[in-house]
């Protein structure tokens, strides 16, 4: 483990909105405001409403209600709202904020698009007068088809100020992976791309719906946004009815925003799917709101002003997030539409130069292909506008993320690794800019979130790989799984009586750090000992000649589980015959010979998500000649034919 550190100046501790919350209620240090928010959830959240001014239509009575037990709560009891008032609406009222940037589009071929909040607000009223007269109203399923662009930030918020329920789609899917969440969700409309350009090269999306389309009859309208110029591109599925975006544009009349109940629900975010059928976790208006909008604040420390930008998709919850976190706090939010790696491996930094970018989202995938290219950053790019990096999804390496911050940023910006997911709705734990943060950690619990890590009894464990869980409820928890409450309960509060499990092994160290290790199902038993693919990936990655490795369990007579690993050679690295053997002569040394890898393999490349994240439950099951499962979240799936070979080899 690297000893590298990241130390917060006075100037930024002073600063930060972070202790402006916590001095405000008379705390000292962010280790009490931690202590606080947890030891009274009700009083924390209620202290996050008023320092970030959230607007309710109709006050609250209490924050929090337990009397139907932990697995549901009632949150910001009695109170109305909706979220397109706290994201957009307010703002129509600040002279300071109103007429600067909401959204920045930035695309593939650097051409750029910005909506300022006025221009955000007209589309908003004008989208939502259109699908209003398309008959969506409360409650109805609008599903979102769409790249990271400005059309999708606005019918986001369309969709909610109507009350009706936003249900985001990655935009990668294939059309058998559109139609199971589209049934699903009962969705009465879609809003899709014609299509998208990665790596230059246009991908059509339209055509992918409208295949899914013959096995969705709850869908009663398409709204087709005309976004690489193939409007004459014919629908094979005609019979549902489409309108085009720029008529929905044109669409007149005032539409009141909804006033909705706090536990009415804002979005259905699905996960991945790569085990079982897509659950949809449900989030509502005032639960999501406050998760996010404290987390952009908080965590990332965005102010009026600022910049935020994580490349991601809006299927991915990360997606909504940084749109609704990003415009509770006033600041601007830069889409980026494409490959982070076009036209060099420069783009995410000149990204960051040119559009002043004071808060970037990285994975440590796309961090560890950065670093192993060789690729220098040209001394003539101006990254002082960035204050903070933000990181989720997986483990980092040392190596890495030592590079990011010393050589990249010269050790002067904190990395806020956060872990959550999907039905989180946001962060478990995350470091804050405000206190020291060590190489590779998460810091700690995330404020208002009551995190442990456990042993199979469910009994707190230091110093030891155990389950994260989770003790106490959270506003951004989902309210369930969509249309299977029985799932719910099985995936989350079967495992430990009375607390939530995640499904994450963690580690807290004797200094009270945070490590995340892997998913539960990713950790392998290995001679009666939990590894985690994190700890051999890190020893693998320190050779020069490395510059990915995924590892996995396979099962062993033996050992229980056997560790298999494959790697992808650094770029420009020299074609050394024998890097598999020293690879598990690593492994052997640093973490004892029992974990050597038995197999060690080297590929062209790893199966991944479009975010980057290695799809290791993919390998497994590929090594092993099994079915992979659902890989419609895959940026890359015909990866895995090399895999399955190369472990026959």
């Amino acid at each position: 483990m690297s000893d590298y550190t990241w130390f917060p100046t006075e100037e930024r501790v002073e600063n930060a909105n972070v202790t402006r919350l916590a001095r405000a209620h008379g705390l000292d240090s962010l280790a009490e405001l931690r202590e606080r928010s947890v030891r009274d959830i009700g009083w924390y959240w209620d202290a996050v409403v008023q320092d970030l001014r959230l607007p309710f239509r109709t006050p609250y009575s209490e924050a929090v209600d337990l009397t139907a037990g932990i697995q549901r709560p009632e949150w910001m009891v009695g109170g109305e709202l909706n979220v397109v008032d706290a994201c957009v609406n307010r703002w129509l009222e600040d002279e300071q904020v109103v007429d600067s940037p909401a959204v920045v589009h930035v695309s593939e071929d650097d051409s750029v698009r910005t909506l300022t909040y006025r221009e955000l607000a007209d589309r908003v009223e004008r989208v939502a007068a259109g699908l209003r007269d398309l008959g969506i109203g409360r409650g109805d399923a609008v599903a979102l088809f769409l790249p990271m662009i400005p059309e999708a930030v606005i019918t986001c918020y369309a969709v909610a100020k109507l009350g009706a329920v936003l249900v985001p789609l990655f935009s990668g899917f294939a059309p058998a992976a559109i139609a199971a969440r589209l049934q699903d969700a009962d969705a009465k409309a879609v809003v899709v791309a014609d299509g998208t350009v990665r790596r230059g090269r246009t991908v059509r999306m339209k055509p992918l719906l409208d295949e899914a389309l013959r096995s969705c009859p709850t869908v009663r309208n398409v709204v087709v946004v005309d976004n690489v110029a193939s409007a004459d591109e014919q629908p094979q599925f005609p019979q549902v009815p489409e309108t085009a975006w720029a008529d929905l544009l044109r669409s007149e009349g005032t539409v009141p925003t909804a006033v909705v109940k706090s536990a009415d629900t804002l979005l259905l975010a699905y996960t991945s799917g790569t085990t079982g059928k897509p659950k949809g976790a449900v989030h509502t208006h005032a639960g999501f709101l406050l998760k996010v909008a404290s987390e952009v604040a908080y965590s990332f420390d965005v102010k009026r002003g600022g910049v935020f930008c994580w490349v991601t998709d809006m299927g991915w919850i990360m997606g909504p997030l940084s749109i609704m976190g990003t415009h509770a706090n006033g600041a601007a939010l830069l889409l980026y539409e494409g490959s982070p790696d076009v036209p060099d491996l420069n783009r995410l930094w000149r990204l960051a130069a040119r559009h002043r970018i004071t808060m970037l989202g990285v994975s440590p995938t796309l961090i560890r292909t950065l670093r192993s290219s060789g690729t220098p950053v040209p001394d003539d790019l101006d990254l002082s506008s960035v204050q903070v990096l933000g990181s989720t999804g997986e483990s980092w390496d040392p190596d890495s993320y030592q590079w990011l911050a010393e050589e990249v940023f010269g050790s002067r910006v904190p990395i806020i690794n956060f872990s959550g997911g999907t039905e989180v709705g946001g962060s478990f734990l995350a470091p804050y800019p405000v206190e020291p943060i060590r190489s590779c950690s998460l810091g700690g619990p995330s404020l208002g979130m009551d995190v442990d890590v456990v042993d199979d009894r469910g009994e707190p464990l230091r110093g030891e790989v155990g389950e994260l869980v989770c003790r106490q409820p959270w506003p951004s928890m989902t309210r369930g799984v969509w249309k299977d409450d029985a799932r719910y309960i099985e995936a989350y509060w079967s495992t430990f009586p009375g607390m939530w499990r995640h499904g994450d092994f963690a580690l807290i160290d004797e200094d009270g750090n945070w490590f995340i290790l892997g998913r539960s199902d990713d950790v392998m038993n290995v001679a009666g000992k939990r590894l985690a693919p994190a700890e051999v990936e890190s020893v693998m990655s320190t050779h020069p000649a490395v510059g990915e490795v995924a590892a996995v369990g396979v099962p062993d007579a033996t050992k229980g589980e056997a560790v298999w690993a494959f790697w992808v050679p650094r770029r420009g690295a020299e074609n050394e015959e024998d890097v598999s053997d020293k690879l598990r002569e690593m492994v052997a040394s640093e973490l004892g010979k029992p974990f050597s890898p038995s197999l060690v393999r080297r590929v062209s490349q790893l199966p991944k998500t479009r975010s980057a994240k290695i799809l290791r439950r993919a390998i497994r099951a590929a090594a092993l000649g099994k079915d992979p499962g659902d890989l419609s979240g895959a940026e890359n799936p015909d990866s895995l034919a090399e895999i399955t070979a190369a472990a026959k080899s």
